[in-house]
């Protein structure tokens, strides 16, 4: 579904970012993988070439808007354009979970609002002003369960994501009717990755809950009482990334298995 599209995956270092992009090569994208670390994404990168993919990595900052727009450019100059842009940055959570609003300092508050809308922002923005030119492009990013649903201990966590789905359907209430897509992934309860980890960490663990039973717990919360799956989220991303959901803009698609109700 995605042969011969550009994508730039920023967080491809992590679980989400690096399933998207096996998902996006696999269904016939060219993807230009960023991190923090370049060590990381480029084993990553190699993997997918000797596999027979298309992979390129380097080192962006996805805070630093010079960064991103000088790497933009760089992957404007060897493939022509940028079909999709993907953000599954994350936002180290060890030092903003764990701690009740009332006794958390403004400035643990503040971060992941200012850094995930920030990193977002920036990277929905240079992506669509190359967009616009071909009037077609899709920009998506991902989101999280305490969006829409109240949670313990989690600091600005959820006004952070809450903030990202604003700034979805207000990106493509502009973009829209320009060509560009905007679209957001909510998925809920993934072990594999390790926000989960950290939420177990610094939340269940303390409470005596074992690996086993806080994912049982997660399971509860669904439909299907089971956890989603990096490869379902993956799968998801493929499709409302092609030309199959040309019809799908200015929403948030719930993967959270029934765990909330839209």
């Amino acid at each position: 579904m995605l042969k011969n599209k550009v994508a730039v995956i920023y967080g491809a270092g992590g679980a989400i970012g690096g399933a998207v992009a096996r998902a996006f090569v696999g269904d016939g994208a060219r993807v230009f993988l960023t991190g923090r670390h370049r060590g990381s994404v480029e084993a990553f990168a190699k993997h997918i070439v000797s596999a027979g993919g298309s992979a390129e990595a380097a080192e962006v900052d996805a805070l630093d808007e010079h960064a991103i727009d000088k790497h933009l450019q760089s992957v404007i100059d060897k493939a022509g354009r940028v079909d999709i842009s993907f953000n599954a940055v994350g936002i180290p959570d060890a030092k903003i979970l764990g701690v009740p609003l009332v006794e958390l300092d403004v400035e643990q508050f503040s971060l992941p609002i200012a850094a995930y809308t920030r990193s977002y922002f920036l990277t929905a923005r240079l992506a669509a002003r190359r967009m616009v030119p071909n009037k077609s492009g899709v920009i998506m990013t991902v989101t999280a369960y305490p969006a829409r649903k109240g949670t313990r201990n989690n600091g600005g966590y959820g006004s952070a994501q809450a903030a990202k789905e604003a700034l979805t359907r207000d990106l493509s209430a502009e973009l829209a009717p320009l060509g560009i897509r905007v679209v957001s992934l909510r998925p809920h309860g993934m072990p594999e990755s390790s926000t989960m980890k950290e939420v177990f960490d610094i939340n269940a663990k303390p409470a005596g809950m074992t690996w086993e039973q806080f994912q049982g717990f997660l399971a509860s919360t669904t439909h299907p009482r089971r956890v989603m799956k990096l490869e379902e989220v993956a799968n998801m991303a493929v499709f409302a990334a092609s030309d199959k959901a040309s019809g799908m803009t200015g929403t948030i698609v719930n993967l959270t298995m029934g765990a909330l109700d839209d």
